[in-house]
């Protein structure tokens, strides 16, 4: 029996276009202060999406894990290869539209990311390799782990930093004054 490698090349070529895609409109490969850190806790700073993993890393395993049950419900006739193509495709092309000027004007303009100026590359990256981190452990744990851990994930960042995915896909789509103030501490 052959195993069908043609998905994870095509994952992997996916991953490679976008940092090309990604450095060729102009973003940064890796921070501008000249080094790169594993893990930047702070969120209000001008290193923030620089590094290779931020507080927003859980939003990306989060995704993972939400690609991994929609295309398990609409797909689940394709090799678990084909559907994390698929996934890798959908959150590259999220990383190419969230550095856009248009999305990154909308962030500094809706929520307390007034010093956002989009993801190195590095950190596209990487945010890419964690929803295929959250998609491969959906596919090993149980449906209720899976809940947990995007619950979880939430949970932490709501009272860490005082944001997360849900916050984030509010604030960009329907904005509102009171979420702003409460994340900016008011």
């Amino acid at each position: 029996m052959t195993r069908d490698l043609r998905p994870h090349a095509v994952t992997a070529a996916i991953i490679l276009a976008t940092a090309a895609w990604l450095l060729w409109i102009g973003r940064v490969p890796w921070c501008d202060c000249g080094y790169i850190k594993l893990w930047h806790g702070e969120t209000l700073s001008a290193e923030n999406s620089q590094h290779i993993s931020d507080w927003y890393t859980p939003s990306h395993v989060i995704h993972g894990i939400l690609f991994y049950a929609g295309l398990w419900l609409v797909a689940r006739r394709l090799s678990f290869g084909w559907r994390l193509a698929i996934a890798t495709a959908i959150e590259s092309a999220w990383e190419i539209v969230e550095n856009s000027d248009a999305i990154i004007e909308r962030y500094r303009a809706v929520t307390i990311s007034l010093d956002y100026y989009g993801d190195s590359v590095i950190n596209s990256v990487a945010d890419i390799l964690a929803m295929v981190a959250g998609f491969w452990l959906a596919r090993v744990i149980p449906v209720r782990a899976s809940i947990a851990v995007v619950v979880g994930f939430e949970v932490l960042t709501a009272i860490v930093i005082r944001d997360g995915l849900t916050l984030n896909i509010l604030m960009l789509l329907w904005p509102l004054e009171s979420v702003r103030e409460w994340q900016a501490g008011a």
